[in-house]
């Protein structure tokens, strides 16, 4: 099978979110499968310096916004790539530094409906060999509103590939004005309630749901959510109304990247069925590098872990109201790691000044600090109000660090709350709240901590979670079957 995997961001090459993740991760678990890949980007500067050998496909004329581009493909091999990856280098469009979506100023690209219809264009024109390579996709797999008109464009082919579309987060539309639609030429039989027309403007999304044969999402639990008013962004009618062709498949995790056992960002290595001494050996690593002067003397108290953009979504502010509460009448510990909104970060420097032998801050990312905060934390904290899919809450299961969710989208569909039922059984591997306040929070926790207090009990928590396959193995059958089945 061929398939063209056409995505704005892949790891390691360019990485915003989650997205750049499974950009990597899904088409090298399909090419393992048996698939012949290739992987479409834009050719970002920043990428394209990261970039050995490279050479020229073949040149393509595109109509972008009020002028045509010349367009020129290129091939490149990357060492973390098993497959070739195609770059649509146009520098007018994507020549330019830092974010591949906004400004140093934190807003859009000004031009980024023309950037990412010329991106859709070449798309299509590739699918249908333009260039005469002898080599034409079957499937087509297109990721979030940039690559939403992918689908549409290939819907005026008269031999097309199977179309596939994946969204990563709904709350992320690509939308754009109906002068925008005009000056980019895009065909006007698309403008209508059934097209890509939305509220007097147009969305990328939409069209990638509307001329899709196959629309999944990245877990089971949100693709009910998004056919629903509240997680919906106005397009839950109409995901209700193709709901024949929605499907949630759960991201995976990097196994490899992602091993107690072998990883180099940790103090200790551990495995699946021995924790200790591992966990703790990492835990004073953990406290050290927050300048606790005596860590070993903090090893009995149980610490409370979390890695996240501090926005409201994320329910950073859950954690930061509770946190005086749980200090008060509990022995928790605190260590946090994250940037994001100036108000989130102004409390959390407050809580580490206040309570500067219990409440740890990081602000800012860094990554060998994540990965040995996930082995080192006894419990990692994830209240987000919705998470499409989530990947910590995996990394902390892998690592016996029992995660602390709200019941929502892929957290819902990876924790299993630690009920009594649960535990018995020996399927708990977590805790899972229901009401987004802080105060089923810290009620939530306190149980945690609870469990905590019973070694039996929390050692087979960590046992169920980090014997667990998140791998994309899984992820990948099911994608195959999907571009089997809508053939």
């Amino acid at each position: 099978m061929k398939l063209l995997f056409v995505a704005s961001e892949a790891f390691p090459l360019v990485k915003t979110g989650g997205l750049g993740d499974v950009a990597y991760s899904l088409p090298c678990a399909l090419q393992a499968e048996g698939v012949d890949v290739r992987l479409l980007l834009p050719a970002y500067r920043d990428l394209l310096r990261k970039l050995a050998s490279v050479r020229i496909l073949g040149w393509l004329e595109v109509q972008g916004a009020n002028r045509v581009h010349s367009v020129r493909i290129l091939q490149a091999e990357h060492p973390d790539y098993p497959f070739p990856l195609w770059l649509v280098d146009c520098q007018a469009l994507f020549d330019r530094p830092g974010n591949p979506y906004l400004q140093a100023n934190g807003y859009d690209w000004a031009d980024n409906a023309e950037r990412f219809t010329v991106f859709a264009r070449v798309a299509a024109e590739l699918a249908r060999d333009a260039l005469g390579l002898g080599w034409t996709p079957e499937v087509v797999h297109a990721h979030d509103w940039q690559t939403g008109l992918v689908p549409a464009f290939l819907e005026m082919l008269p031999q097309r590939p199977q179309r596939v579309f994946t969204i990563h987060n709904l709350a992320y539309g690509g939308h754009f004005s109906q002068a925008d639609f005009t000056a980019l030429q895009l065909p006007s039989h698309w403008w209508s309630a059934e097209g890509v027309e939305f509220y007097g403007g147009f969305s990328m999304l939409k069209a990638g749901i509307v001329y899709s044969d196959a629309v999944t999402t990245v877990s089971p639990t949100y693709a009910k959510e998004i056919c629903t008013p509240a997680f919906g962004y106005g397009l839950d009618g109409l995901l209700q109304s193709r709901a024949y062709k929605l499907h949630g498949i759960l991201n995976g995790i990097d196994m490899d990247v992602w091993n107690p056992a072998t990883d180099p960002a940790l103090a200790g290595w551990y495995f699946t069925k021995q924790a200790e001494p591992g966990k703790s050996v990492n835990k004073r690593e953990l406290l050290k590098r927050f300048g606790v002067s005596n860590p070993g003397s903090h090893l009995q108290y149980p610490l409370l872990g979390m890695v996240s953009r501090l926005v409201e979504q994320k329910g950073v502010d859950l954690v930061i109201n509770a946190i005086p509460g749980l200090l008060a009448d509990t022995e928790a510990r605190f260590v946090l790691i994250g940037a994001g909104h100036g108000y989130f970060e102004q409390r959390l420097h407050e809580l580490a000044a206040e309570y500067p032998e219990r409440v740890f801050v990081f602000i800012g990312y860094d990554e060998q600090l994540a990965h040995l905060l996930e082995a080192g934390a006894d419990m990692f904290l994830m209240p987000s109000r919705f998470e499409p899919c989530g990947l910590n809450q995996m990394y902390s299961l892998r690592y016996g660090t029992p995660p602390i969710v709200f019941h929502t989208g892929g957290l819902a569909d990876t924790v299993t709350d630690a009920s009594p039922q649960n535990v018995q059984s020996g399927k708990a591997n977590g805790f899972v709240f229901h009401e987004p306040s802080s105060r089923d929070f810290s009620r939530t926790v306190r149980r945690a901590l609870d469990c905590f207090a019973q070694p039996a009990v929390w050692d087979a928590l960590q046992a169920t979670g980090m014997q667990q396959d998140f791998g994309w193995s899984n992820s990948a059958a099911q994608y195959l079957d999907i571009y089997r089945s809508h053939g």
